[in-house]
């Protein structure tokens, strides 16, 4: 099934810069990767999640570090040289000192890419009835707190540079197809579920699968909703979205992108953003010519994207 997809794909896939695939780390084996590889797949991004036995239990995965690390090995011996990894942190129970000993074990491992999130609770998953039912007790937001800024001190020392609030990489390794949609830039999804952005209308396909194939099969729309943005939607979405990047927003930049001034379309929000220092000013030869968020606003991106939004 898997080579029936990559052959389909071969025609678009074969000129792309950047092509990545998702795996896990208990069923990649040998013969996939090679499969992978034979149809231009250069970029692997593997669901590690954790690098500590406890926490995989915890989280119900399947595999366990050694079986991880085994995965990433595997795929750097049969020459992926762009490799992704991903981690979860603020697990339920987890210390400080846990989260410190899994950074130093995955900026070991032959990876250019590292991602970090922090758990969340989403209705109605296993999680967020286990909370709910106070199975599972949530680390306190300061604790989160604390490991989040382990990491972007860490991973900096070793050479996986932040250049998004949950992405390190590498220089030069950066995920091309995630810089995409944090510059608001057009994307195609297909399949069940999948989100479209084209000719600034957003589209979402339906869930259900077989649903989705009957009407496939017989030529019809699969889409479910779609929202045809306005020029100032537009121009506020791409700066909450770009916002979450480390570079932020150069005022050219936006003007050029939106044909909005920055200044103008966003001054309700950037004034108090300012002053409670979630962003700060680029200047250049004394001229204000752009915003990031500062260490403080990567903690609060949610609520410095609602602001700008």
């Amino acid at each position: 099934m898997l080579k029936k997809l990559l052959k389909a794909l071969s025609r678009i896939s074969r000129n792309c810069t950047e092509f990545t695939a998702e795996a896990n780390p208990e069923s990649l084996s040998g013969d996939k990767i090679k499969l992978l590889r034979d149809f231009g797949v250069n970029r692997l991004s593997i669901g590690v999640q954790s690098l500590n036995d406890k926490k995989l239990k915890a989280l119900g995965r399947i595999h366990n570090s050694n079986r991880a690390q085994e995965a990433v090995y595997l795929a750097s011996r049969n020459s992926f040289t762009n490799l992704s990894i991903d981690l979860i942190f603020g697990v339920w129970g987890e210390t400080l000192d846990d989260w410190r000993n899994e950074l130093m074990l995955a900026a070991k491992l032959p990876v250019r890419h590292i991602s970090c999130y922090s758990l969340t609770y989403e209705r109605p998953t296993p999680l967020f009835k286990k909370l709910k039912a106070k199975i599972i007790t949530q680390l306190p937001d300061s604790v989160c707190a604390k490991m989040y800024k382990l990491t972007m001190g860490y991973l900096p020392k070793k050479e996986f540079l932040q250049y998004e609030i949950s992405n390190f990489a590498r220089r030069g390794f950066e995920c091309k197809h995630n810089l995409n949609y944090w510059k608001n830039n057009p994307y195609l999804g297909v399949g069940a579920s999948a989100a479209s952005f084209l000719n600034g209308v957003r589209t979402k396909n339906i869930s259900n699968i077989e649903d989705y194939i009957k009407r496939a099969r017989k030529e019809k729309s699969v889409v479910s909703s779609q929202e045809k943005l306005s020029a100032k939607k537009s121009a506020l979405e791409t700066a909450a979205i770009k916002i979450r990047t480390k570079e932020g927003i150069d005022f050219n930049w936006f003007r050029e992108k939106t044909g909005f001034d920055f200044t103008i379309v966003e001054k309700d929000a950037l004034v108090p953003l300012i002053k409670e220092k979630l962003l700060k000013y680029h200047t250049s030869h004394k001229q204000q010519t752009g915003v990031a968020a500062t260490k403080k606003g990567f903690l609060f991106c949610d609520y410095v994207s609602a602001q700008l939004l």
